[in-house]
């Protein structure tokens, strides 16, 4: 089949002249600059969506939480109370090390050395909030050291002291 000229097309009825193809401009020109820039249109609509998110989350009465009782109330349990709690660590020199802010594990030693009893974690993770100057004595006395644990820590811990030395190991 032969191309016939768009002028001499019967079936058209009216001769149509030729003319170039129409281009359009400047239709969408941020869907182009949209297309050419993935990476920041990709790092833009995730702001907005996050942005969007942190906005419209459930509201409590009690205004914003901290993250950590939010993951206790999303687990279904209420966030530990913590409270202090005055250890007193058999090595002094140990206690001397600490500062306010550290975290430490509190470990129970039980009997004497070599007796084979093992050694057992009291409290895993307890922050110091003081540790107070040593007092005038002999050092074999040891050191006082106030910790904010959970309060269920907090018994273990008078429980533990009172039946075994208790010794400080640094995070």
């Amino acid at each position: 089949m032969t191309q016939v000229p768009l002028q001499a097309r019967p079936s058209d009825g009216c001769p149509v002249p030729p003319f170039a193809p129409v281009r359009v401009r400047g239709g969408r020109p941020w869907l182009r600059r949209l297309l050419r820039h993935r990476r920041r249109a990709l790092a833009v609509g995730l702001a907005m969506t996050a942005a969007a998110l942190a906005t419209t989350g459930p509201r409590d009465s009690e205004g914003p939480r901290a993250p950590a009782a939010a993951a206790e109330h999303a687990r279904g349990r209420p966030a530990a109370e913590t409270v202090t709690a005055p250890v007193r660590i058999a090595d002094a020199a140990a206690a001397a090390l600490l500062r306010p802010g550290d975290r430490v594990d509190v470990i129970a030693a039980e009997g004497p050395p070599g007796s084979g009893v093992k050694p057992r974690v009291v409290a895993a993770g307890a922050r110091v909030s003081e540790v107070p100057e040593q007092a005038e004595g002999p050092a074999e006395s040891g050191a006082l050291v106030v910790l904010s644990v959970p309060r269920d820590t907090a018994s273990r811990l008078a429980g533990a002291g009172a039946s075994a030395r208790l010794a400080v190991t640094l995070r």
